[in-house]
């Protein structure tokens, strides 16, 4: 990528805030729901974090299954580690959990000695529609560390559903059978199928403002590398802070890319010089071609055809499928500008599935124009992917 000319990028010549809007991203077929408002409650988007874990009963680290309302994981860690006076750096949890929902999710403390504070803990300074209940505890000779938990759990209501095939005639509060039928053969499929794996809104900031801040930090120079000493003989760059920033630039890059393979009914099938996932790990590998063996593999969901989380060393990928990540890029001035800066900080390259699985759906209508959703999702994934594949128009209330 060094050899491209970005001198004359010029951010003012593109519109951040559409190519960032997740919405517009391509689906492998049209959505039954034609609009639908989520989160019109916080209750109304519930995740669950699953982490089955054996506690050892003894250690130093309390770890407590904890339900929140109105606040997010950071904030909640802040409040767990002023009442138990230790230094936030040893309040452990897995993963960010959303403010604007119903979430559970573990937390770890370390308490020396397990000399517990004398007070339980009942935050006095959250507002009216906070809330913090402890669920359970346990002692642990661990501490609760970043992506530990294996997957999420999503409850989620959809309200105000209009159709996308509703006729005129009907009233949006009388949809007829074959409307719902439809929804849930579509939700049935994508059950079996899985959707594209798509980077969701979040990852990008409020109208895409972490890709510009990528832009900002791209347009200084990368951070020189230590001089070495007579201890040490690495040269390495030191690790780079930016990683919101960072994210949000290769994010960027895969969504394309993967909308480039939904355009051409190649996210799930696999192409020639292909990387692929072996499901529910991180272990890929390589191959030249698609035999009759790949394309059952592909068809049970046992692999998965990947894209590049953009970096240096994306050398594994070959072919057809090489091609079209490099022509997404190239012919994108906004692309080439964040893929040269991510190589020229030394960012490695990943690998990340296409197509994202889906697990334990199950769907329920309240009323006729209200639709709750239920589905388990890997870690790293987003519930607006599967959202996105189900409703035209999503409308957060």
């Amino acid at each position: 990528m060094h050899d491209l000319d970005t001198a004359h990028f010029d951010i003012n010549s593109v519109d951040v805030t559409a190519i960032t809007d997740t919405a517009k991203l391509p689906q492998p077929s049209l959505p039954p729901i034609q609009q639908a408002t989520y989160k019109a409650h916080a209750t109304d988007f519930i995740v669950n974090e699953l982490l089955p874990l054996d506690f050892t009963g003894e250690g130093e680290h309390l770890w407590l299954h904890i339900e929140k309302l109105g606040m997010n994981t950071a904030y909640l860690a802040n409040l767990l580690s002023e009442w138990a006076e230790i230094p936030l750096r040893d309040v452990g949890y897995s993963g960010l959990k959303d403010r604007h929902a119903l979430t559970t999710q573990w937390f770890s403390l370390r308490i020396p000695k397990k000399q517990l504070p004398e007070t339980e803990f009942a935050p006095i300074d959250i507002g009216e529609t906070e809330s913090v209940t402890i669920l359970a505890q346990h002692w642990h000779n661990k501490k609760l560390n970043r992506g530990t938990h294996r997957a999420n759990q999503f409850i989620i209501t959809l309200r105000d559903v209009q159709f996308a095939d509703d006729n005129s005639d009907v009233k949006p509060s009388e949809p007829s059978l074959s409307t719902k039928q439809s929804v849930e053969q579509h939700l049935a499929s994508i059950g079996q199928t899985g959707v594209p794996n798509y980077f969701g809104p979040q990852r990008f900031g409020r109208q895409g403002n972490n890709v510009r801040e990528a832009l900002s930090l791209f347009a200084r120079p990368p951070r020189a590398p230590r001089p070495s000493s007579k201890k040490s003989k690495s040269k390495r760059a030191p690790r780079e802070q930016n990683t919101m920033e960072l994210s949000a630039a290769r994010s960027l890059i895969f969504n394309e890319i993967l909308a480039a393979r939904v355009r051409d009914d190649s996210w799930n099938t696999g192409l020639s010089g292909e990387v692929f996932n072996l499901d529910g790990s991180g272990s890929i590998f390589t191959s030249e071609t698609l035999d009759d063996t790949l394309r059952a593999r592909l068809d049970s969901g046992d692999i998965h055809p990947t894209a590049v989380m953009w970096g240096t060393g994306n050398d594994k990928v070959s072919s057809t499928a090489a091609a079209i990540e490099s022509n997404v890029v190239q012919h994108s001035p906004l692309l080439t500008q964040l893929a040269t800066g991510l190589e020229q900080r030394d960012i490695k390259a990943q690998r990340r599935a296409l197509r994202l699985p889906i697990e334990e759906m199950h769907w329920e209508w309240s009323d006729d124009c209200t639709l709750v959703l239920s589905f388990t999702l890997t870690t790293g994934s987003f519930a607006t992917s599967v959202l996105a594949s189900v409703v035209q128009q999503l409308n957060h209330a």
